[in-house]
């Protein structure tokens, strides 16, 4: 059996892609902002803060899930959100390296500093 198109890729590269893709709607970046200042796990009050509906509200937080920057509980009839501070760790960590990777060691020659802060 052929692989798949992601399945040529390191383990690493294949959840970096993960958590852009996960990260690549504003409505996500904003849930996860929300989330991050709370400090706390947010029920039902994330509908309020976005000019969205409930449903779409609603898989947004899933794709997030889905990708583990956050984590939902269940608290009586309402699921709770909170951010996987691991995961964002991780991210944060995978993210820095791979930027500072591409920027850095440039295979041609280019580099960031010009040749007056090379003197």
């Amino acid at each position: 059996m052929a692989a798949g198109k992601t399945d040529v890729f390191d383990a690493g590269t294949a959840r970096l892609a993960r958590m852009f893709k996960a990260l690549g709607h504003p409505a996500r970046v904003e849930i996860l902002r929300i989330l991050t200042q709370r400090g706390t796990c947010v029920c039902g009050e994330i509908v309020d803060e976005l000019p969205l509906a409930q449903a779409t509200v609603s898989q947004h937080l899933k794709a997030l899930k889905d990708a583990g920057l956050i984590r939902g509980e269940i608290e009586g009839p309402a699921v709770c959100y909170c951010v996987n501070p691991e995961v964002l760790d991780e991210v944060e960590a995978e993210m820095m390296a791979y930027f500072t990777s591409m920027c850095c060691s440039s295979p041609c020659g280019i580099t960031n500093q010009t040749e007056e802060d090379a003197k």
